[in-house]
């Protein structure tokens, strides 16, 4: 295995080959937090801060490194944080996807509304980046599906069913456990998605709640943004068993590149420093300009360990092996994430995995599984999934009263 610490320089040879292969499939990216960046930095006034010029320094993301990219669709997160609760969350999570719909009227030369992997098709032959969307935490839908359904409405493709706390009907990775997986709403939960054609995203949730959701699912699942737990042990990952359920499935796990959750040299140096954010008085995930400068601060006198693209391959490698070449693909969190991989520095950074996973004896028929065509796949299967269960099935009325009530 490659060391994951050290880029591998002669990747580089392949970048030329790199870029032209993403000019044909290019990446659909599974999670961006551009929507919540923006509401940190300016409050959504996008007159303060222009993704249509190099924003280098303040976001990873822009227009023209997406270009330079080759990123051809965006789940563009409508996240808000977990200790956001009830209509609060729902009104947040609703200025999220505000705030998308806002960027898709600003630069539609560039930006296309996509709801549908036809959508996306459309998207691409146009020469343009298909925008959608994904809200990050059931949270958002405040123990009500018609909450969820109204999100779907609004364009919402993919629902990640926790955060990093639980909820009141689903476990997350980063607490303690709570109802053991999902309970039975939970359960009602991701039927109710099947059938409107959200796909359930599993980043972020317990082991427990990942196989109970692949369990209750019928429609292709993914992970938006989570690696392999086997190459970094951390319980945001995917653990093998997982990733061996997914071919049955049509699922796609899609690796993130968060140092913390792919350099196991990482994980005790970002607890060291997302304590001392808590120290000066800020969320661990802050990433405005204050935040940042705290960063750069600790930093300086604790230098970081460095993951590169070689670190991201090695996850995929080993994701490739346990759960195939069609069940795999990207989700990089930007903006959502303080740090990034050397190579990986922002959006314009994919043809450097390509490069390497290139280099790596990777085809490019493979390439444009892990690019493209899985996840246009997967939303896919879902929609098909709801189109026959919505002949069978009208819209759940259970409330979480009715069906958890001990």
């Amino acid at each position: 295995m490659t060391s994951p610490t050290q880029p591998t320089p002669a990747a580089s040879h392949h970048l030329g080959r790199a870029r032209e292969l993403l000019a044909a499939h290019p990446v659909v990216d599974g999670h961006n937090d551009l929507p919540w960046a923006l509401r940190q930095h300016v409050r959504y006034d996008l007159d303060r801060l222009d993704i249509a010029d190099d924003q280098r320094g303040r976001l990873h993301t822009d227009i023209p490194r997406l270009r330079a990219g080759g990123v051809g669709a965006q789940f563009w997160s409508v996240y808000v944080r977990s200790d956001l609760a009830g209509d609060d969350a729902v009104s947040a999570t609703l200025e999220q996807i505000d705030v998308v719909g806002r960027l898709l009227t600003r630069y539609p030369a560039d930006l296309a509304r996509a709801l549908s992997a036809e959508d996306m098709e459309t998207a691409r032959g146009e020469g343009r980046i298909a925008s959608l969307m994904g809200a990050e935490g059931g949270h958002s839908i405040n123990n009500s599906l018609a909450t969820l359904r109204a999100l779907y409405a609004l364009g919402v493709r993919y629902m990640t069913l926790t955060h990093n706390d639980n909820i009141a009907w689903a476990d997350s990775a980063t607490d303690e456990p709570g109802v053991g997986g999902l309970s039975a709403f939970g359960h009602e939960v991701v039927r109710e998605m099947n059938r409107v054609g959200m796909l359930v995203d599993l980043s972020h949730v317990a082991d427990s709640t990942m196989r109970h959701a692949l369990a209750a699912s019928a429609a292709p699942v993914i992970f938006s943004h989570s690696s392999s737990r086997a190459v970094c042990d951390h319980p945001r990952n995917v653990p093998d068993d997982v990733l061996a359920l997914l071919p049955a499935n049509g699922g796609v796990a899609m690796a993130t590149f968060v140092p913390k959750f792919i350099l196991p040299a990482a994980v005790e140096w970002t607890r060291a420093a997302d304590d001392n954010m808590r120290a000066h008085g800020l969320h661990h995930l802050d990433t405005t300009p204050r935040a940042m400068k705290i960063h750069e601060e600790f930093e300086a006198a604790n230098p970081r360990p460095v993951a590169t693209a070689a670190t991201v391959a090695d996850h995929l490698d080993h994701m490739r092996e346990v759960a195939g070449v069609d069940h795999i693909g990207i989700g990089g969190d930007y903006d959502g994430t303080a740090f990034t991989p050397a190579g990986l520095d922002d959006v314009a950074g994919y043809p450097n995995l390509v490069a390497e996973l290139l280099h790596r004896g990777w085809s490019e028929a493979d390439l444009a599984k892990l690019t493209w065509q899985n996840a246009v796949r997967a939303l896919r299967g879902a929609e098909d999934v709801a189109r026959d269960l919505q002949e069978t099935r009208g819209p759940s009325v259970a409330t979480i009263d009715q069906l958890d009530a001990v």
